[in-house]
């Protein structure tokens, strides 16, 4: 069953309605029945038109955390061919909130590395809400490496609420990993394009982010704090998330403004978890073009282009 949003009530209602009407519809020939249908379906179209044409940042953080949004691994298996996943990160321990192999991408070879939710409680328990532990950076780490001694592209997925906090990652050295991450990121000799899919947030989503092309869905986040965390650390209350996630400028709209992220991946109405076939389809598209464009440009002018974008972040004029 779809789920619906709290700003989305009265798109629900009227979607009950129609649900309701579809039914009796299989066991009637009522005419009038269905020209009420159709009617009640193009009201319904044109105010998820309208409500997702003025969606404030808030409402974006909601949208891009929906529980049916497309994950990584729904992307991986839709578009990359004979997938072979590579887990480990040869140090410590295999860590599930980063999936990462190599496969086939419209028949050219890549490894993929992504951040992984789950869809349902026992799949986020799984992968640990998408929140990753050193041995998973160290596996992203390893498997760039890899990239770059066979001369293969990377992809990467982004959706995590960040890094995981906890004591035993901090023992073993978080901060660390995801700045080698990082530092792995802009070292690497190959193209590597980033997709923001939901969530960014934080070092957690910059470890796999540091790339020469970052491309963000239309209604995913991005940013250095979640809206709750800068609410919680600026106002001493967690109930003002909606105003800090304004004042953050974590829309994709804002940071393609700011120079901080290359192209916007348009949804289908409604988002992404409406018709996620739609949603893949256009990522795929987008990474595609992205992957032509970097391919015929020289790994050493590559890697020079990409360390000088991430410095001249913040130092740009802003249009």
């Amino acid at each position: 069953m779809r789920q619906f949003l709290d700003f989305e009530k009265s798109v629900a209602e009227l979607e009950t309605k129609i649900f309701e009407l579809q039914n009796v519809e299989q066991s009637s020939d009522d005419m009038n029945i269905s020209e009420e249908l159709k009617q009640l379906v193009e009201k319904a179209d044109k105010q998820l038109l309208a409500l997702y044409a003025k969606l404030t940042p808030w409402q974006k953080v909601q949208v891009a955390r929906h529980a049916q949004r497309p994950h990584a691994l729904d992307y991986v298996n839709a578009f990359i061919e004979d997938f072979t996943a590579l887990a480990g990160d040869r140090l410590f321990a295999e860590d599930h909130a980063i999936i990462g192999g190599i496969g086939r991408f419209n028949g050219q070879t890549v490894v993929v590395i992504g951040i992984e939710r789950g869809s349902d409680l026992d799949t986020r328990l799984e992968h640990n809400f998408g929140m990753a532990r050193p041995e998973g950076y160290r596996k992203a780490q390893r498997l760039m490496q890899l990239a770059s001694q066979f001369n293969v592209p990377v992809i990467t997925l982004v959706d995590t609420p960040g890094a995981w906090p906890g004591i035993d990652a901090e023992e073993r050295g978080q901060a660390e990993a995801i700045a080698k991450s990082i530092q792995t990121c802009l070292r690497t000799s190959v193209p590597i394009v980033t997709v923001i899919i939901g969530e960014g947030g934080s070092g957690g989503a910059i470890a796999l982010a540091t790339a020469d092309k970052i491309l963000m869905l239309e209604h995913s986040i991005y940013s250095v704090i979640s809206p709750e965390a800068c609410s919680s650390i600026l106002w001493r209350d967690a109930s003002q998330a909606a105003q800090a996630a304004g004042a953050l400028c974590l829309t994709a709209q804002d940071l393609l403004k700011f120079k901080l992220i290359d192209q916007i991946i348009e949804e289908p109405m409604g988002g992404a978890q409406r018709d996620p076939e739609a949603a893949v389809a256009s990522v795929k598209k987008a990474i595609q073009e992205s992957l032509d464009e970097l391919q015929a440009i020289p790994a050493q002018i590559l890697q020079a282009k990409r360390r000088d974008k991430f410095l001249a972040m913040g130092r740009q004029e802003v249009e």
